[in-house]
């Protein structure tokens, strides 16, 4: 482990964002554009140059926009490498930029050994393709010879779990099914460097647990991971080292545990609410954007502090512009030590009745004498799930709560009460 195989010196990347006097006029109109687009491409006739028209004569002006700047580090060989930050904070474009998907601005970066990246689900799965044929198209992209990937066939299919659906087209194909499959032909190919994007985050907990076991042994085996999540238990137990971009910069380098320590303080800051009254500034995309988060008591007031024994109402409000989508909703509890506590989905993920174009209100209600006392944050994610998952909003760490103790199940026992959470439960008694 003294060869450095990824060195990244002065590394920056800037774009150029464009503003309109209207931000809601640009909104719409690139919908209008790209509708537009798929019209006459559908047709197999050229942009009309009218409607290119529309949507560059609408900029007003054009801002620079770093999203890395000045990031320098070098990884060993063998390292397993965490990398944390909020959203924005240039994780994944960090990650493009290693896989050769986009070039800097500035600086440089030289890397020594194949690299094999799974930054989103399906990169290069042909939708209309079986799995098996999709095996061998996926692995060329990827760099596998044929006899490379004929020898690893039987144990990709194994690892993905999808022999008896091996000759159905992937469109076909269950969100878990699609993902196995990604990750197993990209884990396969043995490469010197593995870099990962948070996609795991979609699978379920049993091939969340397969997928870091084969990322750890690859690090055993003298690979070199790169890991982006916001699960920092995962971060903890798979990872050597961590690093926490902010900002597009590098504010820290250390220990997984040191660096998540330090990444949790600053986002820790307590809030009860926040608020997207721009709708083209909201996160999301062109299918539904998040436009406000919100911690309640049972009288409907916005909190930052919430007394352990009352109940917690979580209310968002999400713009959904084309009707019918069924939009799925969850929200995600995270402690401060970064632990995930628990994930909750709109109707438990099982109600998928198309919905209305427009604003749509949700809200979610939490039992009292459920959290253990400390901060809690808040993250909301927006999917849907037809034909496979996408998807539209994912915001972490958004809102920070403060659970007071006030007694409850704990009592006047002086100490902090270990466990995650703190549920009230029925017990019963009885005597002989």
């Amino acid at each position: 482990m003294s060869e450095s195989v990824i060195t990244v010196e002065n590394l920056g990347k800037k774009y150029l964002i464009s503003h309109l006097a209207d931000n809601r006029e640009r909104l719409f109109s690139n919908l209008l554009v790209n509708k537009a687009k798929n019209i006459f491409l559908h047709c197999g006739k050229l942009l009309a140059s009218p409607f290119a028209k529309i949507h560059s004569s609408s900029i007003d002006f054009q801002e620079e926009f770093w999203a890395l700047q000045d990031v320098s580090f070098s990884i060993k060989q063998g390292e397993r490498v965490g990398i944390i930050g909020r959203n924005g904070a240039g994780k994944s474009t960090l990650l493009k930029i290693l896989s050769r998907i986009t070039e800097p601005t500035t600086g440089r970066i030289t890397i020594k050994g194949r690299v094999a990246s799974l930054l989103e689900v399906g990169t290069g799965f042909h939708s209309e393709l079986s799995g098996r044929e999709n095996i061998y198209l996926n692995g060329a992209i990827l760099g596998m010879s044929r006899e490379e990937i004929n020898r690893k066939f039987d144990e990709i299919v194994a690892f993905a779990e999808v022999e008896r659906f091996l000759d159905t087209p992937v469109k076909r194909y269950s969100s878990g099914m699609y993902v196995r499959l990604a990750f197993a032909v990209a884990a396969h190919l043995e490469p010197e460097i593995l870099i990962v994007d948070e996609v795991l985050a979609v699978g379920d907990a049993s091939f969340q647990k397969k997928c870091l076991g084969k990322m750890e042994s690859a690090g055993k085996e003298g690979r070199t991971i790169f890991f982006v999540s916001h699960n920092m238990d995962a971060v903890t137990k798979l990872c050597s080292r961590g690093l926490f971009l902010r900002s597009g910069k590098l504010v820290d380098d250390g220990t997984p545990s040191d660096v998540i320590r330090r990444y949790m303080e600053t986002t820790s800051r307590l809030s009860g609410r926040i608020d997207w009254n721009d709708v083209v500034t909201a996160p999301g995309d062109e299918v539904a954007r998040l436009r406000m988060a919100s911690f309640r008591n049972e009288d409907d007031e916005i909190i930052t502090t919430l007394d352990i024994q009352k109940p917690l109402r979580v209310a968002i409000e999400i713009e959904n512009f084309k009707p019918g989508t069924r939009l799925i909703p969850h929200l995600q509890f995270t402690n401060d030590s970064g632990v995930i506590l628990f994930i909750t989905a709109f109707n438990n993920g099982l109600d998928s009745r198309p919905l209305p174009a427009g604003l749509l209100h949700f809200s979610c209600t939490v039992p009292g004498n459920f959290f253990a006392e400390g901060n809690i944050t808040l993250t909301v994610t927006v999917n849907t799930y037809e034909p496979v998952v996408k998807v539209h909003v994912l915001e972490h760490d958004l809102l920070t709560l403060n659970v007071e103790h006030t007694g409850g199940v704990k009592g006047t026992f002086p100490y902090g009460w270990p466990g995650v959470v703190r549920p009230r439960l029925q017990w019963e008694y009885r005597a002989s």
